[in-house]
């Protein structure tokens, strides 16, 4: 047998990868600007308060432009916390008698099931984003907020809603990769696209509005996307995400209140 062949036969270390060079693939593309013509580097600043800072000029983006933005962008912080999931699907799957080849192609309907529902959350963030802009309540050029209101608005309701029952039911699902493929099995690649858009819509309830904290810190921050990141995935993955979670809507609130007095 062939290295090739040897690697083809080990499905979930090809579906790791795989999921590995779609994340790595997303974060380059937020790394070198996403389309808005300057890297994310230069539209990053290590700020609590960005409703503070100084900005001038603005960019022209279409509305299609901004949404692959928004899209790519989740793609890149989404999909890890999504990936245990895909693996635990496509094991079973081939514990039903699939061959390799039908369980990667199911695999892959789940997880474009569970990007499509993020493409509808990026379509709408896009077109907030552009409500906001001609507002001036973020910036039209480096696209942070610069209304302390708007800032403070966004980071209470994220740190509320931490409490919800509604969050909590959210997570629960996205936490418990078993039992949410036990309760919402369904055949088929048709099946296996809606069960990743259901899963996918967990994860809108679960995350949208530590999402919509990138409109305080900068939609291309790099600093606060790897900062969503990594908590979106110690909510989702690790032992005691739960806890970290309400933690970090404590945070959240009294940042809201200090961002008011600023």
């Amino acid at each position: 047998m062939s290295p090739v062949e040897s690697l083809l036969g080990h499905g979930r270390v090809v579906t790791a990868l795989g999921i590995a060079g779609v994340v790595a693939s997303s974060w380059y593309y937020v790394w070198t600007g996403a389309g808005t013509g300057m890297s994310a580097l230069a539209m990053t600043a290590a700020t609590l308060f960005p409703h503070r800072l100084a900005s001038s000029g603005s960019m022209a983006m279409s509305l299609p432009a901004v949404i692959v933005m928004w899209w790519i962008m989740m793609i890149a912080m989404m999909t890890p916390g999504a990936a245990p999931l895909i693996l635990l699907y496509r094991r079973v799957v081939r514990y039903r008698g699939a061959p390799e080849s039908k369980a990667a192609v199911l695999s892959i309907c789940l997880l474009a099931g569970y990007l499509a529902t993020w493409l509808a959350f990026s379509i709408c963030a896009s077109w907030l984003q552009m409500m906001l802009q001609p507002r001036g309540l973020i910036s039209a050029m480096m696209l942070w907020s610069k209304s302390a209101m708007l800032s403070a608005i966004v980071l209470g309701a994220a740190g509320v809603y931490q409490f919800t029952p509604l969050k909590r039911a959210c997570l629960a699902q996205c936490r418990s990769p078993v039992d949410f493929l036990t309760a919402h099995w369904r055949p088929g690649a048709a099946g296996s696209f809606l069960l990743g858009a259901h899963h996918g819509l967990y994860c809108v309830g679960c995350c949208w509005l530590l999402m919509a904290l990138l409109f305080v810190g900068g939609v291309m921050n790099v600093l606060w996307i790897a900062a969503l990141s990594l908590i979106v995935f110690v909510e989702k993955i690790l032992p005691g995400g739960e806890r970290v979670g309400r933690v970090l809507g404590a945070v959240l609130i009294a940042w809201a209140g200090a961002t008011l007095l600023v």
